[in-house]
């Protein structure tokens, strides 16, 4: 049986395409938590807690409904429903940017969806922008499978809400890697994408983790900042948030591509 919780480590990139070219890089830290098994969880190390303070720690209240009378279980099993991917009690493992000293954003959250026999079924790709939105892009999961996905959700003040995005997906393992990339009836306008590695989740891990990265929960936030203000010194063209859509989750299309399988090794 999986550890109840997990440390990832690694690193995200991204890059604009148009109208001009920028990349950036950073180093980032995810937690994998088993949902079922939280209490499990906050018992690996001191230095971690669930829904209570410390200096990592994981809030079912940041994921799925947001609220305490839904479980993150029922939450997440409903959104596969609708996707017509159903787990028969599989164990739904959770990724994600856990707060540390009480304070997180996690831009991008990912449910993995599994059978009883541990086959992973479905994916949810759940993102967050910083107004407190959220919106669930959901797709059902075979090997090495792109997935395409129409844009309902306001991320970035300089994205429109059109197009599509593409999640190109490498299970967890020795890693888990992905991409996303932003695409518009003119190709590909932004790319973005996560590499990370598991480690046990211990008190010596978590401490190694924030003296390596001190600043790793306000930091996603003031990197974010800081990149749309270079973004916009730049000439980035400025889009007010629309008035947000009634949809909250959205089918993504599997789309088999053994292209994907070179571009995620490559990147591995």
């Amino acid at each position: 049986m999986s550890a109840p919780a997990c440390l990832w480590l690694g690193r995200t990139s991204h890059t604009r395409l148009t109208p001009f070219r920028r990349s950036f890089t950073h180093r980032i830290a995810m937690l994998e938590v088993d949902v079922d098994r939280l209490d499990e969880a906050g018992a690996l190390a001191s230095l971690f807690k669930v829904d209570r303070r410390a200096a990592i720690s994981f809030r079912q209240a940041d994921h799925g409904a947001r609220q305490a009378s839904v479980p993150l279980r029922l939450w997440a099993e409903a959104r596969f429903a609708e996707a017509g991917i159903y787990l028969d009690k599989g164990a739904i493992r959770l990724f994600a940017f856990p707060r540390v000293l009480g304070y997180g954003f996690s831009p991008i959250s990912l449910w993995f969806g599994y059978s009883p026999a541990g086959e992973l079924r479905g994916v949810i790709y759940e993102i967050h922008n910083t107004f407190g939105e959220t919106h669930s892009y959901v797709s059902a999961f075979n090997t090495d499978v792109r997935a395409k996905a129409y844009k309902e959700f306001y991320v970035s003040p300089f994205f429109d809400v059109t197009g599509e995005y593409r999640f190109t997906l490498r299970q967890p393992g020795e890693n888990m890697a992905l991409i996303v990339e932003n695409l518009s009836a003119d190709g590909r306008s932004h790319v973005a994408s996560l590499n990370v590695q598991p480690h046990v989740l211990t008190d010596r891990a978590i401490l190694r983790w924030l003296i390596g990265m001190p600043f790793s929960g306000i930091g996603v936030m003031l990197a974010i900042h800081w990149q749309a203000l270079r973004l916009w010194l730049k000439g980035a063209q400025y889009r007010a948030k629309p008035q947000r859509r009634t949809r909250r989750s959205t089918l993504a299309r599997p789309e088999e591509n053994p292209a994907a399988r070179e571009d995620l090794r490559k990147r591995a």
